[in-house]
């Protein structure tokens, strides 16, 4: 690891703590699941005001394995793309319950093989339920981390392989929390604040 990749680490730290935040409401491993997979193309914000009502509706998975479509739609219609997130929902609380007794499972391929879950909904799972040390690319880690020029990839794949190679395992989940609250707060992606920005002397993309 540089010195600079180990700054740019330290200051994150410092800014914002190494406590790991989930900003998705949830108190059991499959409610954080279905939150991730409402989560998609959606605020985090929005999803938890959908989400307090929804799982007092549905307080179980074989609830929401036997949820009617149409009305699990109008349930969660505020959170857009609905129609294939209620059919992934009612499909991956099925196998669940089927194969895996109502347990969500820890390993990538198990994760990525249910309805709706892709490797990013997946590296949530294991980083936030299990402590697996993943990555997780969304919006703000892709956009952010080609400005601090640790990766010129756009495949979100790819930038978690270059990211992997790049940071310390401790730092992996921890990068992901840390880099949404800078995405939110300063870096934003219409008018990054890079002159109030505590990274902006050892970032590649200052001032673009």
């Amino acid at each position: 690891m540089t010195k600079r990749i180990a700054e740019i680490l330290k200051r994150l730290d410092e800014a914002y703590g190494t406590e790991y935040v989930c900003y998705l409401n949830h108190e059991t491993p499959w409610q954080l699941l279905i939150a991730v997979i409402l989560s998609a193309q959606c605020t985090d914000a929005r999803v938890n005001i959908v989400t307090k009502d929804l799982f007092q509706k549905y307080p179980s998975l074989e609830a929401f394995a036997n949820a009617d479509l149409k009305e699990l739609e109008q349930d969660i219609h505020s959170t857009g793309f609905y129609h294939n997130k209620a059919k992934n929902i009612i499909s991956c609380a099925r196998t669940l319950v089927e194969k895996y007794d109502g347990e969500v499972p820890r390993e990538l391929e198990e994760l990525t093989a249910l309805a709706g879950v892709g490797r990013k909904t997946a590296n949530v799972i294991r980083g936030n339920i299990y402590h697996e040390p993943s990555v997780v690319v969304d919006t703000h880690v892709k956009r952010i981390s080609k400005k601090l020029g640790f990766t010129k990839e756009d495949d979100p794949v790819k930038i978690e392989y270059d990211l992997m190679k790049v940071l310390p395992k401790d730092h992996w989940i921890l990068y992901n929390i840390q880099i949404i609250t800078l995405g939110r707060s300063i870096c934003t992606a219409r008018n990054p604040k890079c002159t109030e920005c505590f990274l902006s002397d050892l970032c590649k993309g200052s001032g673009k």
